[in-house]
Formats: C-alpha cells, sequence, structure tokens
C-alpha cells in the first residue's frame, strides 16, 4: 500500500453513512407524511358524506330535485371535522348533485434535517355526487 492512499476507506465509509442516513430521514419523513394524508383523506371523505345529508328531503320527494342546502351542508362538514385537532376547512362547494370538501392540516415531520423545513402542509380533496335510484322495475 502505498502511503498517499492510506485512510481513503474511511472516507468513502463516512459519506456512504452520511447519504444513508439523508435517505433514512427522508424516507421516514415521506411516510409519516403520506399516513398524515391518508388519514385526511379518510376525514375529507367521510365530511362529504356528512354534507350530502343536507339533502333537501322536501324537495326531493316531491319533485325528485337532488338540492343541498348549503348552510346545512357547511354546518355538518364543521361538525364531522369538530373531533380532529388542526384540521381546517378551506372549501365546501355545492354544484347541482355534488359536494366538495377541501381540508388541510399542518404537521410536524419526525425528523428535521437542519437547514431544511421542519413542517408542512397536507391537503385532502374529496367530492360526492347524489345520485338517486331509478324505481325498481316492476
Amino acid at each position: 500500500m502505498r502511503r498517499r492512499d492510506g485512510g481513503q476507506i474511511t472516507l468513502v465509509t463516512v459519506g456512504f453513512f452520511a447519504v444513508l442516513g439523508l435517505l433514512g430521514v427522508v424516507v421516514i419523513n415521506a411516510s409519516d407524511a403520506f399516513l398524515e394524508r391518508q388519514r385526511l383523506n379518510g376525514l375529507a371523505d367521510g365530511a362529504v358524506i356528512a354534507a350530502s345529508d343536507a339533502l333537501d328531503l322536501d324537495a326531493f320527494y316531491t319533485s325528485g330535485v337532488t338540492t343541498i342546502d348549503p348552510a346545512a351542508a357547511r354546518a355538518r362538514v364543521a361538525d364531522h371535522v369538530a373531533g380532529s385537532p388542526g384540521v381546517r376547512v378551506v372549501d365546501v362547494r355545492l354544484s347541482d348533485d355534488t359536494v366538495t370538501v377541501r381540508l388541510e392540516r399542518d404537521i410536524t415531520l419526525p425528523l428535521a434535517p437542519p437547514g431544511l423545513a421542519g413542517a408542512t402542509t397536507i391537503v385532502a380533496e374529496a367530492s360526492g355526487q347524489l345520485r338517486p335510484a331509478p324505481p325498481p322495475a316492476g
């Protein structure tokens, strides 16, 4: 072994472990953000179902029109989300027979390397359509 080659393997090993550590941080943070987004998606789905419970039953049973009361829909979404800390209702849109709910939540990442943000915002949007089933043939 030549004298000037001494210590090269140490440098490569330290570099390898640094890259491996950063890769681990990225995987842990991405997994946590993904799982939080899945929870928020489930909450948004439930909020859409809650909003669609605000169907104007009188109009539906008399004329067959699917109309959702906007104020009641927003109140039902707020009630559904109330038990989830940190979740914000960004938007509740009603369009004909479609309900769309958009939620946001700030999360703190489990591992924040120096110089990078330790928090991020996740967003979930869900929509549902009210389509009455045709009367049974018979």
